[in-house]
């Protein structure tokens, strides 16, 4: 089945490479060379990652059939998705939006939330969590914080450190800046032809 892993953002530089907004907390294993993505809204069909690398919290990604920066302006905004049911995972602990989407977050084996988007960065990964008051809380994805996942039962388990749900508004390097038109639609929902682990 089709999982969508990014949307393209803008051109970055003179070379052909571009932004991308991140819909898999595991960026290096979707991007790394010669990985192939079926694309939607553009006039190519098909990309090839020639490599990829990180600007703060941006992914860059040049493709092989992307030349130069003129090229890489009409795939701005274009949809790249994998198959995934040849698609082996190493990591059994990787996720995709759209499986941790409206899952229910529990504090102690109370509801506290629900989880509302997942944003990948360099460094670790946030889960947004829309707290019973309303408000947003921005969460570390890591063991030590959410120790348990469970997609069956359709709920999450976190231990939070002290402080950690009053922190409701994000910092400067905690938004990605991958693109104009990006920046201004913020995190969009896993769009996904069916549901699939990658």
């Amino acid at each position: 089945m089709d999982v969508l892993v990014a949307r393209i953002g803008k051109p970055h530089g003179i070379k052909g490479e571009v932004t991308v907004q991140l819909f898999t907390d595991a960026p290096e294993d979707r991007f790394d060379a010669g990985e192939t993505f079926r694309v939607e809204g553009a006039a190519v069909t098909e990309l090839t990652v020639a490599k990829a690398r990180w600007n703060k919290d941006i992914l860059i990604v040049a493709f092989e059939q992307v030349a130069g920066r003129n090229q890489a302006e009409t795939l701005r905004g274009a949809q790249l998705f994998i198959d995934t049911a040849g698609a082996q995972d190493d990591d059994d602990d990787a996720w995709y939006e759209h499986e941790l989407v409206g899952l229910e977050v529990r504090v102690d084996g109370d509801s506290v939330g629900k989880v509302t988007a997942l944003r990948t960065m360099a460094v670790q990964d946030l889960l947004v969590v829309e707290l019973a008051d309303g408000h947003e809380a921005f969460v570390p994805f890591v063991g030590d914080i959410v120790p348990e996942v469970n997609t069956e039962e359709g709920f999450i388990v976190i231990v939070p450190p002290a402080g950690l749900f009053d922190l409701n508004t994000p910092g400067s390097n905690q938004a990605p800046d991958d693109g104009d038109d990006i920046a201004a639609a913020g995190p969009a929902s896993d769009v996904v032809p069916g549901e699939a682990r990658g």
